[in-house]
C-alpha cells in the first residue's frame, strides 16, 4: 500500500488552491480510471482531492440556446438528458457507447476527458513506456499495436485517446471550461488533447491545479442531423479501434454544414477538416463522402498490423455520411 493523502474540498476555489499547493495531487471524481491507475501502480498521487461535493453536476441551457454541462453530471444523466437526446443525439449515443451501464452511473463529464490511454504498455509498469516514463522507449511500434494510432503519432508514442464522449464534443465544436491558479480560461475541445510530439507524458494543454468545471456546447443548428457511431471487437464494454462522429445539414441535396471527428485513431480525437473542406458546398452523395474521406485519411501512418483501421474509418464515415444525408 503506497500512502496517499486525501482532501474533500467545499468549494472550486479550495479545490484549486490545494491541487496548486501540492504536486502531484489528483482531482477525485468518479475514479472510474485513476482508481484502476493506481491499483496498477501507473499513478501514484501525493494527495487526493475530493471534487463529488461540489456545485458542478447540473445541466443548464444557456441564453443563446447552447447548454452548459457540469463536469461533475454523471454520464448516465448526460446520455439520458432529454436536452442532449433531443438535441445532440450524437452526444447522448457516444456516451451509450461507453464502458458499462454501471460505470457510466459513476463516471463524470470532467473525467471522462481526462481518462488516459489503454496502451498495454502503458498500463504495464514493467514496460518501458515513454507517455508513463519519459525517455524509456515505445516498445508498442515494434510490439502489439493493433488498437493504437494511425494518425498523428511520433517516434514516442503511438497511443490513442479512449473517450467516445470526447470525438463527439469535437463533432459539436465544444468548449471546456478550466477554473486554476491563474483564474479562469476556455479552451475548444479539439484544443484540449494534445498529439504526443516528443512529449507524449502530456495527454492534455491542462495546466497545473488546473480542474474542469463545465463543458459548453453550442447552440442547436436546427436542419442539422447528427451521429455517433463506434466499431469494436465486441459489441460492449470495447473501447473503439474506430469511431465518428458526425454532425451534418443538408439543403437541397448539398452540404450546408459538416463536422466530422475520428475516435481510435490517434492520441486526440481527429477532428477531420480536409475532409469537411471537400463536403462544404458539395453534393451529399455517397461519391463525395468517400472522396472526402480519403482525403483526410490520405495522411495516416499505419504501423505494420493496424493498416485496417484506414478502411475501417473510411467505411464508417460514409456509412454514417450517407445515412445522416438521407434523414435531412
Amino acid at each position: 500500500m503506497k500512502p496517499f493523502g486525501y482532501v474533500r474540498a467545499e468549494s472550486v476555489e479550495e479545490a484549486v488552491r490545494a491541487g496548486a499547493g501540492h504536486p502531484g495531487a489528483h482531482f477525485l471524481g468518479g475514479g472510474t480510471n485513476l482508481v484502476d491507475l493506481m491499483k496498477l501502480g501507473v499513478e501514484n498521487p501525493r494527495l487526493l482531492i475530493d471534487v463529488t461535493g461540489l456545485p458542478l453536476d447540473r445541466i443548464e441551457a444557456l441564453p443563446d440556446g447552447g447548454l452548459r454541462i457540469g463536469a461533475m453530471v454523471r454520464n448516465s444523466d448526460l446520455a439520458a438528458a432529454a436536452a442532449v437526446r433531443d438535441r445532440y443525439p450524437v452526444l447522448s449515443q457516444a456516451l451509450l457507447a461507453g464502458a458499462s451501464g454501471q460505470l457510466r452511473n459513476a463516471a463524470t463529464t470532467g473525467g471522462n476527458l481526462l481518462q488516459r490511454t489503454r496502451c498495454v504498455y502503458f498500463q504495464d509498469i514493467s514496460k518501458p513506456c515513454n507517455k508513463r516514463a519519459p525517455g524509456t522507449g515505445c516498445p508498442a511500434r515494434e510490439g502489439e499495436h493493433r488498437d493504437l494510432a494511425v494518425m498523428g503519432h511520433s517516434a514516442h508514442c503511438v497511443a490513442t485517446q479512449p473517450s467516445d464522449m470526447a470525438v463527439a464534443l469535437a463533432a459539436l465544436d465544444a468548449t471546456i471550461h478550466l477554473h486554476g491558479p491563474e483564474g479562469e480560461r476556455r479552451v475548444p475541445v479539439t484544443d484540449f488533447h494534445r498529439l504526443p510530439g516528443d512529449s507524449p507524458e502530456r495527454d492534455t494543454v491542462i495546466r497545473p491545479g488546473e480542474l474542469i468545471t463545465a463543458v459548453e456546447l453550442p447552440p442547436h443548428r436546427p436542419d442539422a442531423h447528427s451521429r455517433y457511431r463506434k466499431a469494436r471487437d465486441r459489441a460492449s464494454f470495447a473501447f473503439a479501434l474506430v469511431s465518428v462522429g458526425a454532425v451534418l445539414d443538408v439543403r437541397d441535396g448539398v452540404v450546408r454544414h459538416v463536422a466530422l471527428a475520428f475516435g481510435g485513431l490517434a492520441h486526440r480525437p481527429w477532428r477531420a477538416h480536409a475532409a469537411e473542406e471537400v463536403l462544404q458546398g458539395a453534393p451529399a452523395t455517397p461519391d463525395t463522402f468517400a472522396r472526402a474521406a480519403d482525403t483526410e485519411l490520405a495522411a495516416a501512418r499505419p504501423l505494420r498490423e493496424n493498416g485496417f483501421k484506414v478502411t475501417l474509418a473510411r467505411n464508417l464515415a460514409v456509412g454514417v455520411l450517407t445515412d445522416l444525408a438521407a434523414r435531412a
